[in-house]
């Protein structure tokens, strides 16, 4: 069978399907994917790619606010991006990327992921872009500085007006577990 892609919106996924991907999710990840990881890769699009075997990768992207030089803009953030292990370096994660990579281009003002260093490769070849600058948070006691996430946080301009600064800070709204 020829691996097949499908976007749709997690309401339109059953639970079976959730399931599916949550068990992609948790291999892929070692057991490193929790509950707070999950619920941050559901509300928004997913794409899908199935096989004969059944789900070989999935990738999903949520809308958040990022705040840039005082403008706060309308992000699709990148979550849950997994390919089953015997499927691995054939270019399904890539497939994955474009169908996410083109939702964000049609409906965001920036896209933007937090990247492993595994997984960051795949990422830059794409043309996303590492940000070099300071990561903050909007957290319920004010803005914070997150330290840890620096150097992890990739870009997909899209229409974001002017340039991004690195000189500025991006601020993340706030949300629970990790904040990137």
């Amino acid at each position: 069978m020829t691996p097949r892609l499908r976007t749709a919106h997690t309401a339109e996924l059953d639970s079976a399907e959730l399931r599916s991907v949550r068990s992609l999710l948790d291999a892929a990840f070692d057991g490193g994917f929790g509950d707070e990881d999950w619920d941050h890769s559901l509300g928004g699009l997913h794409a899908l790619i199935h096989d004969g075997d059944g789900l070989a990768a999935h990738g999903s992207v949520v809308m958040r606010r990022i705040r840039h030089r005082g403008r706060w803009l309308r992000t699709g953030y990148v979550e849950a991006v997994a390919v089953r292990a015997d499927a691995r370096r054939t270019g399904l994660g890539g497939q994955v990327m474009a169908a996410l990579e083109g939702i964000i281009d049609r409906a965001y003002d920036l896209g933007a992921l937090s990247a492993s260093e595994d997984g960051a490769p795949l990422y830059t070849a794409r043309g996303w872009q590492r940000w070099g600058g300071r990561v903050c948070g909007l957290s319920p006691d004010g803005i914070v500085r997150l330290p840890q996430e620096e150097g992890g946080v990739h870009l997909w301009p899209v229409r974001a007006g002017r340039p991004l600064d690195p000189e500025h800070e991006l601020v993340l709204d706030w949300r629970d577990g990790d904040i990137a």
